[in-house]
């Protein structure tokens, strides 16, 4: 995996450690606040700040890593719906937030994940505490996932 040159959205979720897979044009990474579990971002490479600035290859590519990640993220943890997030309002380079939900809350790690939210909108202000270990565990077992 080629690894791109990291924009300040990257590196505040953590990159390079957090990345999981980098596409030419993303790359998808775990999001640190677990607001579920195996809740990622997907950063855009290009230098855009809005949506509508990307190029052609980046939107033709992200159909590719939208259906990698969703196949990707039910091998692991079989979630229930899967929401994504453009919200952009504090970290302004082009990325999602990908939320996986779930109806029950799950077990990883000997930790219990709720998703606060379910059935309405994702709840981002709710965290499953993990550390360090446990989130390098999730990556670990979402890589062993990605085929």
């Amino acid at each position: 995996m080629n690894m791109p040159v990291l924009n300040d959205t990257m590196r505040k979720f953590g990159a390079p450690q957090t990345v999981i897979h980098a596409f030419q044009y993303w790359s998808v990474m775990l999001r640190p606040a677990q607001a579920t579990l195996g809740a990622l971002v997907l950063v855009a490479h290009e230098p855009a700040r809005a949506f509508s600035q990307l190029g052609t290859a980046s939107f033709v590519e992200l159909h590719d890593a939208v259906n990698k990640i969703e196949d990707t993220l039910a091998r692991a943890f079989q979630y229930d719906r899967i929401n994504y997030l453009m919200l952009m309002m504090v970290d302004p380079d082009v990325h999602f937030h990908v939320i996986p939900r779930y109806a029950q809350p799950k077990q990883f790690a000997d930790a219990q994940f709720i998703d606060a939210g379910w059935p309405a909108a994702p709840n981002l202000g709710h965290v499953n505490e993990t550390g360090e270990q446990t989130n390098q565990l999730i990556i670990e077992h979402i890589k062993t996932c990605w085929v």
